[in-house]
């Protein structure tokens, strides 16, 4: 039986998206998504705790991505998680594990963000790449 590596995350952008161009043209996009869950310490006080998200699109959703995605907008995403290793410019080995989206959609933008497309922010479901 073959394994199941999926991932489904509901978060805001830490940041807006940055975009490379790599060898053939493919393009690449990485951001950070925050997700938040909230409990009550023993005392009753609501507690916030964020975990920040390594996300990456490649080709026409990086594209789409970098286009219309902004600091502080909430997505919904669909994804798989994949490590890789690499050896810095000092020879150290480094870890990263990111999530590699394969769609997208844009539930609603922060009040704070000035995006600069047409969309209002309201509803879900509206771009889904």
């Amino acid at each position: 039986m073959a394994g199941v590596n999926k991932v489904i995350l509901v978060g805001n952008l830490g940041k807006d998206p940055e975009l490379k161009y790599f060898e053939g043209n493919i393009a690449k996009v990485s951001f950070s998504l925050a997700t938040s869950d909230y409990y009550k310490d023993k005392n009753g006080n609501r507690i916030e705790q964020t975990e920040w998200h390594n996300i990456v699109m490649w080709r026409t959703t990086a594209e789409n991505a970098e286009k219309i995605l902004k600091k502080g907008m909430q997505i919904y995403l669909e994804g798989k998680l994949q490590s890789r290793q690499w050896n810095d410019k000092e020879g150290n080995k480094k870890n990263i594990t990111e999530v590699v989206a394969e769609n997208f959609i844009l539930l609603q933008k922060r009040e704070n963000t000035s995006a600069s497309n047409n969309y209002d922010g309201l509803g879900s479901g509206d771009v889904n790449y």
